[in-house]
């Protein structure tokens, strides 16, 4: 169901210390095409600088980039929300000094999507916030949009007809989704298969990740090696399928502690789905 040429591995996942560690780490994956965590290459240029030219020497294809936030933490629902994203106004101006350099990375190595968490996005136009955020975020699309490049929203903070109300409002079109099923269960924000329906228009790139719902309303989900929890994976495909998307579905991993056997689980029950 799933054309082994559109898979890859999120490089993150696998907590690589080295551009050597991750190239070991996803050969034993089976897998070859890569979405790249770009923080490292802007934070440690003298460990990280050659990573991109190195990884195809190597022969693996990088398909996407990815790059995260300052202050992010993520120990519950509400620190997440008050940390995420470009939405802390005290680390805003940090944030998009590192979103420059990210973008000027991207575009140097011919890396043409890069996807972010935005933070929780405010459900309504009325909130004093959101035209704030807009703003940051226009800001953002046209500096990417200025170097040729795609940016993708990873979903679950918000539900989907908010995401979808916002990237229309944006009307950025080189703006969309990087839609993680998980990450709705996770968060509790709605029906995965229901969601990937109403953001289908602005699909540009899926994560292959597994979750249970909680049962305690306002606490996180939790992550599970994929086929062992709530996504249904057939349907998933199949909606994909349905609505015509050609892109890639990167396989991520961000618990437990045996990161490669399960990204290897993943693909194994991803091509005989």
């Amino acid at each position: 169901m799933v054309p082994p040429e559109r898979l890859a591995v999120c490089s993150w996942s696998l907590q690589p210390a080295s551009p050597e560690e991750l190239f070991e780490c996803i050969g034993h994956t089976g897998i070859r095409r890569i979405q790249l965590a770009l923080d490292p290459i802007r934070e440690n240029p003298a460990v990280w600088g050659r990573t991109i030219d190195e990884a195809r020497r190597r022969g693996f294809e990088l398909v996407s980039g990815m790059f995260g936030t300052m202050g992010e933490d993520y120990t519950t629902m509400e620190s997440i929300k008050a940390t995420g994203g470009i939405v802390p106004d005290h680390t805003w101006q940090g944030n998009w000094k590192n979103i420059q350099q990210i973008a000027r990375i991207a575009a140097d190595h011919g890396i043409s999507l890069v996807t972010f968490h935005s933070g929780f996005l405010p459900h309504d136009e009325s909130d004093p916030s959101f035209k704030k955020i807009l703003e940051r975020i226009a800001q953002i699309a046209d500096l990417f949009h200025a170097h040729q490049l795609e940016l993708g929203f990873e979903t679950g903070q918000e539900d989907a007809p908010t995401l979808h109300a916002f990237l229309t409002k944006l009307n950025r079109p080189n703006v969309g989704v990087n839609f993680d099923p998980a990450n709705m269960i996770l968060y509790d924000k709605g029906d995965p298969i229901e969601a990937l329906k109403i953001l289908a228009p602005f699909l540009k790139q899926c994560h292959v990740k597994d979750a249970i719902r909680t049962n305690i309303p306002g606490s996180w989900g939790n992550e599970v090696p994929v086929g062992k929890g709530e996504v249904d994976w057939k349907s998933f495909f199949n909606t994909l399928q349905q609505v015509g998307f050609q892109g890639n579905c990167c396989i991520e991993r961000e618990a437990g502690n045996q990161r490669i056997e399960d990204i290897k689980t993943a693909h194994s029950y991803l091509v005989n789905l």
